[in-house]
């Protein structure tokens, strides 16, 4: 949740400003939220009053835990003290514990030295904490003295709150505008309120460069099409301790809920096995002047099959999960220190190919921090208690993406050793050698560095020595050889195959993820296209073992995730053509989309009397007797073929036009 690295967040607003919106946008991708609702119950006959809690408990995901602290003010101090590091709390909000504060229930009390108490305790909570609070200070002063020991306690308790909290954000008709830190972050959070995704409209911008770059990384351009990015990325490696966000217990997926746990051999819905080749056998009929859409026809056969039904559409709403996490040791040999946090900082700040494209797709970009595996070739890239957090947590990234309205994700990834990782899942899920799926190291000068390939190449061969007795079950294999990127991945093929969403693979981590992925449920490769190989030999292995033939042979190479947008368009062209359509006036009785007065035309009622349906209740109707028509088997003219002429219909094609 924490942006920028801030801990505590305090989110002010006036009524309806949307702060509680933003707020809930801020932890979104925190595995299980506590929900700490301060307002108390009220009238039990002011339903208005009922309406607006009601509204509040619907927007609140499954996975999120509510408690009430209206009961007692000082029992919200006590929660945040005892918060755990792994924990994230969401306290809405700051003027209903004040009401409750001044509640004469409560008195005598020493108001200021309770405010004091929770200022105290968000400063030295252990936990990521964001605050919800009306700003009240703007409003002319309340005529009563009930409404002004109000407006004077919540003033103070903003006050000592924002000064106690990392970050202070005031939200006005919607639009977020930090007041703390003094410097503007270099990306902000947005509210997702709605099912599907607005792409950012084009703005004015002057390019800045964001922590750890410089200016000469970042392009002057001063018209910018920037895509959504979502900011409110996952916390940053899952294996520093203490403070492990994704060690938290997670209710997001279903089966959590009956205590049970992602293991192999789960059942997850297939794509609809009909819908598929009706909607192939159905491009067979549309008014197409040549043979047809060619290999594309299966991106039509793949979306119908995903969206059950025989005419798709193109898809809507994409989203673009870029994983970005490092490989330690050899198998990152040959790369630049730096170079993959300058792409993942490039995608934060809309920038770089991986965003234009996302932006020009209209689709969301989100970046994810994976945890740095460490070298394979001495030791587990990560431990089995991170490989089970990376798996959750990549499913509640599907199911975060699911319940924004998302109808296609993109699965990329950046960092540093991703291919000498990938080939050592190959080699131990399907037996291939290392120096045949590991590409070749190009430097930034366009030069092949063999010493970096054949390092690579031993950290792999030394990786798969050292695992030679070790299980090679899907969880094994992420926690010995995958690491943090393959693992989030691999949980992102799991909660999108359980939410019926359809991912677009590019480059060796997903198709890696989508090996390990058999072992765990084999539906997933199903929900899954691979629009093309990118020239990577490793991806090449694997689709062929999961049967995911690339759509094109582009040879693209603009990093993972990249080259899936640049195809997005065309498919996205194929399948609103074959959507929009008609069909052949050949394969349609005889009606024509045709000008009925170009010449030679004929309009069928004018040459054909009209058909009356007979009334079958008539007593006079008799249903006649069917016979089946006999049939001879025509006698060849001698031995051999019937005819040695051309064959009256087209090799290739659907039809002769």
């Amino acid at each position: 949740m924490s942006v920028d690295g801030w801990n505590t967040v305090l989110v002010l607003g006036g009524t309806r400003s949307g702060k509680s919106e933003f707020a809930e946008s801020l932890v979104t991708d925190a595995p299980v939220v506590r929900y700490l609702a301060t307002a108390a119950e009220g009238d039990p006959e002011d339903t208005e009053w009922a309406t607006r809690l009601a509204a509040h408990r619907a927007r609140r995901p499954g996975s999120w835990t509510t408690e009430e602290t209206a009961g007692e003010p000082r029992r919200l101090a006590d929660v945040l003290s005892t918060a755990q590091p792994n924990e994230t709390l969401l306290v809405d909000d700051l003027g209903g514990w004040v009401t409750v504060l001044l509640d004469p229930e409560h008195q005598p009390a020493d108001d200021v030295a309770t405010i004091a108490e929770l200022a105290e305790a968000v400063r030295t909570c252990a936990a990521r904490v964001v605050l919800v609070s009306p700003e009240v200070g703007l409003s002319l002063v309340p005529t009563t003295p009930l409404g002004r020991a109000f407006t004077d306690a919540l003033g103070a308790a903003n006050r000592a709150v924002a000064d106690a909290c990392d970050a202070v954000v005031l939200v006005v008709a919607g639009q977020p505008a930090w007041l703390k830190p003094t410097v503007t972050p270099t990306a902000t959070a947005t509210p997702t309120a709605t099912a599907t995704t607005v792409p950012a409209p084009a703005v004015t911008a002057t390019a800045t460069a964001p922590s750890g770059m410089s200016d000469a990384d970042v392009e002057p351009t001063p018209e910018v099409q920037l895509p959504d990015v979502l900011t409110h990325a996952p916390p940053a490696a899952p294996n520093q301790e203490p403070g492990n966000p994704w060690a938290a217990p997670t209710m997001a997926l279903p089966m959590v809920a009956t205590g049970l746990v992602i293991q192999p051999g789960m059942e997850l819905p297939m794509p609809d096995e009909y819908a598929g080749p009706q909607a192939v056998d159905r491009l067979a009929t549309l008014d197409v002047p040549g043979a047809g859409l060619g290999v594309l026809e299966r991106a039509v056969g793949f979306a119908a099959a995903t969206q059950g039904t025989s005419t798709p559409v193109s898809w809507g709403s994409v989203r673009v999960l870029l994983l970005h996490g490092d490989h330690s040791g050899g198998a990152s040999a040959g790369t630049v220190a730096g170079e993959s946090a300058r792409r993942a900082a490039q995608a934060r700040a809309g920038r770089g190919v991986l965003a234009r494209l996302a932006a020009e797709s209209g689709a969301s970009l989100q970046v994810v921090d994976a945890p740095t595996a460490a070298p394979i070739e001495d030791q587990p890239a990560l431990t089995p208690e991170q490989v089970e957090s990376a798996l959750r947590y990549g499913w509640r990234l599907a199911e975060q993406a699911a319940d924004a309205g998302v109808q296609l994700l993109v699965l990329g990834a950046c960092g540093a050793g991703t291919e000498a990782a990938a080939a050592a899942v190959l080699a131990a899920t399907a037996g291939a050698e290392p120096p045949a799926v590991l590409g070749r190291v190009i430097t930034d000068s366009g030069e092949i560095d063999d010493a970096a390939w054949m390092i690579r190449c031993a950290a792999v061969r030394d990786a798969l020595h050292r695992t030679r007795r070790s299980p090679r079950s899907a969880k094994d294999v992420l926690a010995e050889l995958g690491g943090g990127d393959v693992a989030v991945a691999t949980g992102v093929l799991l909660g999108a195959t359980a939410r019926r969403v359809p991912v677009l693979l590019d480059g060796p981590v997903g198709l890696a993820a989508g090996m390990v992925s058999r072992d765990l449920a084999g539906q997933a490769r199903h929900w899954c296209l691979l629009p093309d190989h990118g020239g990577h030999p490793a991806v090449r292995l694997a689709a062929d073992v999961l049967g995911l033939t690339p759509l094109l042979d582009l040879r693209l190479d603009l990093g993972e995730g990249a080259n899936a947008l640049a195809a997005l368009p065309l498919l996205r062209s194929v399948l609103s053509l074959a959507a929009a359509l008609p069909v052949h006036p050949s394969l349609s009785g005889g009606e024509s989309t045709g000008d009925t007065d170009e010449p030679g035309y004929v309009d069928p009622d004018d040459s054909e009397p009209d058909y009356t349906e007979p009334d079958y209740t008539q007593p006079d109707y008799r249903e006649t007797e069917y016979r089946e028509p006999d049939y001879a088997e025509p006698e060849p003219d001698g031995p051999g073929p019937a005819t040695t002429g051309a064959d009256e219909q087209p090799a290739s094609g659907w039809r002769a036009v």
